[in-house]
């Protein structure tokens, strides 16, 4: 960064088929020239809304970094692209290289403004419905236990893992491939990791209806944040905007969420979250 005032910047859940949230992010702008944004996830159901969020931020920013939330990855019936499973998301992906923005398919940048250097590897991981309901031991009936509460996430209706057999096939998978290129990446290089959920579950542990948290992530990043030197894992998914601290390493929420969600907070919607350098926050 030539002046050394950049910022390490990320939101996530911006679900801007909201109008008010649109108008959100079209006044979303950089503190300066050198400030990256970090884009966790959920920025829309349609290709071109997510074409619109991601160009109108690509042009404001010196670097933008996206990962794939959940409702990117539906077959919504009102989108005019009807790709399903691994072909939506290489869709997405070539329109993002279009773009000049950068997803978990390219080699992950080095931040080396204030707080750097840290490589920052945007994750593609989904779930595997490992963050079970208390008292339940496999999914089968983690998912009997939800659908008797009513509590069931769209994704089992709009996101196809084809051609997986499965959305926990495609989790393994991209979960076997991401921790091979975080163990090549070099031993004294510490790393920021953003993926649309939190890699461990935790951050699931305040959640309204508990047994969303199946929808929330795998057990098999439970030990990331210790194994590749993580000076914060960016996340969202949860519309709860927070930072907490597991053994040492920091966690943060960056939620915009729906405007339901946002008008009852007492911050103003639509602001980043700063993670380079880090803010004066300090582990409970």
């Amino acid at each position: 960064m030539a002046d050394g005032t950049g910022q390490l910047l990320a939101i996530s859940d911006l679900h801007i088929g909201y109008a008010e949230n649109r108008a959100l992010v079209e006044k979303l702008a950089p503190g300066s020239d050198d400030d990256w944004l970090l884009v966790a996830g959920d920025v829309a159901e349609k290709v071109a809304d997510i074409h619109w969020a991601l160009s109108t931020l690509a042009s404001r920013f010196r670097k933008v970094v996206w990962v794939p939330g959940n409702h990117e990855l539906w077959t919504h019936p009102k989108d005019d692209i009807t790709l399903r499973g691994t072909a939506r998301y290489a869709h997405l992906v070539q329109m993002c290289r279009d773009l000049g923005v950068l997803t978990p398919e390219d080699p992950y940048p080095v931040w080396d403004g204030p707080g750097g250097p840290v490589a920052v590897a945007p994750l593609f991981l989904l779930y595997d419905y490992s963050f079970l309901p208390a008292g339940r031991t496999t999914k089968a009936e983690g998912l009997e236990y939800a659908y008797g509460t009513g509590v069931v996430c769209n994704d089992e209706y709009l996101l196809h893992p084809d051609p997986y057999p499965s959305r926990e096939a495609w989790c393994r998978a991209r979960v076997e491939e991401t921790e091979r290129r975080l163990t090549a990446l070099p031993d004294d290089l510490p790393t920021v990791l953003v993926n649309h959920y939190p890699l461990h579950r935790h951050p699931t542990d305040v959640l309204w209806y508990p047994e969303f948290a199946m929808w929330c992530g795998t057990r098999l990043t439970d030990d990331w944040h210790r194994r590749f030197r993580v000076a914060a894992m960016v996340y969202g998914h949860l519309h709860i905007p927070r930072t907490t601290w597991h053994e040492g390493v920091r966690f943060v929420e960056v939620s915009l969420g729906y405007p339901r969600e946002w008008r009852s907070r007492s911050t103003a919607p639509g602001q980043p979250r700063r993670i380079l350098p880090p803010p004066a926050e300090h582990p409970r």
